[in-house]
């Protein structure tokens, strides 16, 4: 299956995005971990106001297959998360880079992007070989 993954996000290696909305940075998972999953029946996700870390994880995505933890790799604060996803999960499976995304973080250093794969990088990552 081909996806699309946009030039202007970064990925991680656990398969989550980010990219930046102005001052702050929108938090997902990748098309590709969607896939992955299988149907999605529940997220979990933080409070606004949480301050998050880098490396750590933000909540989880339960699918019918596993439950899996989600892992921030920008550290800042929750200023915004998508309610609509928590309360209809088929959102993040049908349109994971568009509404369905997470989270909305004001971030300590917008450089932590910097250390996440580009597109193409990712798009190799998950290549079948």
């Amino acid at each position: 299956m081909a996806f699309d993954f946009p030039e202007s996000f970064r990925f991680a290696n656990s398969h989550e995005y980010a990219v930046l909305d102005g001052d702050f940075v929108r938090i997902g998972i990748s098309a590709f971990a969607v896939d992955q999953l299988g149907d999605i029946v529940f997220v979990d996700l933080p409070d606004i106001g949480t301050t998050l870390e880098r490396g750590k994880s933000f909540g989880s995505v339960e699918s019918v297959k596993a439950v899996e933890d989600m892992y921030l790799s920008i550290s800042g604060e929750v200023v915004e998360r998508n309610d609509v996803v928590i309360d209809n999960p088929e959102d993040l499976q049908s349109d994971p880079h568009g509404k369905g995304w997470l989270l909305l973080i004001k971030p300590n250093n917008l450089s932590e992007l910097d250390e996440m794969m580009d597109s193409s990088s990712y798009r190799a990552k998950i290549a079948p070989n």
